[in-house]
């Protein structure tokens, strides 16, 4: 009786062992990196230029009849490149607003010596 119930036990097993399904091995999965977007970084002459005009309208709406081009550079000098892109890429998009780039650069202590300065010597 004990015989017969391991033999059908072992019956019973190798009857399930046919059933399984072959597992693959582990393996991991890489997903592809999603997509970045980035600001750019460099900023070229032509954007430069475009940032300096912009910059340099914006203080002659604030200080009339008045050479500007001291405290344009003022400006440019004390701003961080993605400011200047910022401000180009918004005046070539025609979008309003670098009125408020400019005063942000502007109001900031070191740029406003600069002026100071600059306001001194002219």
């Amino acid at each position: 009786m004990r015989f017969q119930t391991y033999a059908a036990l072992g019956l019973a097993a190798a009857a399930l062992a046919g059933c399984v399904a072959p597992v693959p091995p582990a393996t991991t999965v890489t997903t592809p990196p999603s997509a970045v977007v980035t600001t750019p970084t460099v900023l070229d002459a032509a954007s430069r230029q475009v940032a300096r005009t912009v910059i340099n309208a914006e203080m002659e709406k604030r200080l009339p009849g008045a050479n500007v081009a001291p405290y344009t550079d003022c400006v440019v000098n004390n701003a961080t490149t993605a400011e200047l892109i910022d401000i180009a890429q918004a005046s070539r998009a025609g979008v309003s607003g670098t009125a408020d780039s400019v005063a942000a650069i502007v109001s900031r202590p070191a740029t406003t010596q600069c002026i100071a300065a600059a306001a001194r010597t002219a």
